[in-house]
């Protein structure tokens, strides 16, 4: 599972548009599958599993938000303070676009655009995480790599 991190973390983000947010929701997926580890089966990929977790409880956290009409600060706020030097600038400043791209998405083909095109899952793994058929996985990825597209031009 310490192996999957990186991974889970990148699909938190991807599912949150928050890094604290998406720190919390990696930590809440580790600690139910901890909990639940004995319903996993050998076999089976595990990162599938850890995503189909996060996935749920992402579902769970916007339901609950929502619910409760809380408020939270951008990361705009205050995530970029700082300068970070010559080097890298330039690298920061397009994965930014990208990920303000990304979050202009609908939740739906942000998932879609995160587990095929960031993870690298198989189109069929995707639609098994996202529990979809795979018209919809391939139509959702269609539509978000098109906006993507104009949103950053041609180089995506």
């Amino acid at each position: 599972m310490l192996a999957l991190l990186p991974r889970l973390r990148r699909f938190a983000q991807a599912l949150a548009r928050n890094a604290a947010d998406a720190d919390d929701l990696c930590q809440s997926a580790i600690e139910r599958a901890i909990k639940a580890r004995g319903q996993w089966q050998p076999g089976t990929r595990l990162d599938s599993w850890m995503y189909r977790i996060m996935r749920n409880l992402w579902i769970d956290t916007a339901r609950a938000r929502t619910r409760a009409n809380e408020t939270f600060v951008a990361e705009e706020a205050g995530a970029q303070v700082g300068d970070r030097g010559d080097r890298g600038i330039e690298a920061a400043v397009q994965l930014d676009e990208v990920g303000r791209a990304m979050n202009t998405l609908p939740d739906e083909q942000r998932e879609a655009v995160a587990l095929v095109l960031v993870e690298g899952f198989a189109y069929k793994e995707a639609a098994e995480i996202l529990d979809i058929p795979m018209g919809t996985l391939t139509s959702r990825l269609v539509r978000g790599r098109q906006t993507l597209m104009e949103k950053l031009g041609e180089a995506a």
